[in-house]
């Protein structure tokens, strides 16, 4: 049974870490086998959202300890196989955000440190009432400088602050709250309502959404006028496509678009 299952249905891709056995940890096969799925969906135009699931009681426990702990055994003390492991890691993430398509967690138990760090990597996130977020390195010792990278992208600083230096968990609610999730449902209803998220954004058009993903995430870190005048170039990009005109058309005249691209 593979590490990373990928299903496909319509335009989502749902990735599934199935390594239960091992809480879904980011062990050096699982962060390979998600480099590969994003780098071949990043020139796949037929999916146009990805989710991100787990098996087991846990959405994803972060970094596999005791592979890490076999990394030290190096003549330098580990450095160069934990250089080279978070390195790889930052990739993984980072492919997150410059994938096309939006990307959905859809975390339940726990997704602690690295697992943290993935669901704060992904656009938007659908959590099972219950799951317990934290980036808890800090409580062995090992901050989690790494992860607080997403998480202090996500939530308010004092209060990513506060996670990172306690090492304690909060619950769906205070995530909600903070903003680390959009929203949360009952465990039963969890892969339902994250698939219900996934194919009304699948459902607009792909060409749009894919410039806005970008753009979205370019403007956020310029200033105000320098972000205005990058999204004016791109909202003239956007109106420019011949299935925007058709959009628009298509509103005017109250009928469905007749989209090319979907």
């Amino acid at each position: 049974m593979a590490i990373l299952e990928r299903s496909d249905r319509g335009a989502v891709a749902r990735l599934t870490l199935n390594h239960p056995e091992k809480l879904n940890a980011l062990s050096d096969a699982m962060l390979a086998a998600l480099q590969a799925e994003f780098d071949s969906l990043a020139t796949d135009e037929s999916i146009r959202v990805v989710i991100i699931a787990g098996t087991g009681k846990a959405f994803c426990a972060g970094h596999d300890l005791k592979e890490m702990t076999q990394g030290r055994q190096a003549e330098d003390g580990g450095r160069a196989y934990f250089a080279d492991l978070f390195a790889r890691c930052a990739k993984v993430m980072t492919a997150i955000r410059t994938l096309p398509q939006p990307v959905i967690a859809q975390p339940h138990g726990i997704a602690t440190a690295a697992g943290c760090q993935l669901v704060a990597s992904c656009d938007m996130a659908v959590a099972a009432e219950g799951t317990r977020f934290g980036v808890n390195g800090v409580n062995i010792g090992l901050f989690c400088s790494t992860p607080m990278v997403a998480l202090s992208r996500n939530i308010p600083r004092k209060q990513a602050f506060e996670m990172l230096t306690t090492g304690d968990f909060i619950d769906t609610t205070r995530a909600l709250e903070l903003g680390l999730i959009n929203r949360t449902v009952p465990h039963e209803q969890l892969e339902a309502e994250t698939d219900a998220l996934a194919d009304k954004v699948a459902a607009k058009l792909g060409a749009a959404v894919r410039i806005g993903k970008r753009a979205f995430y370019d403007q956020i870190e310029m200033p105000l006028d320098q972000a205005y005048a990058y999204t004016g170039e791109v909202m003239v990009e956007n109106m420019l496509y011949r299935d925007t005109a058709e959009g628009i058309a298509a509103f005017l005249e109250k009928r469905a678009p007749e989209w090319d691209q979907g």
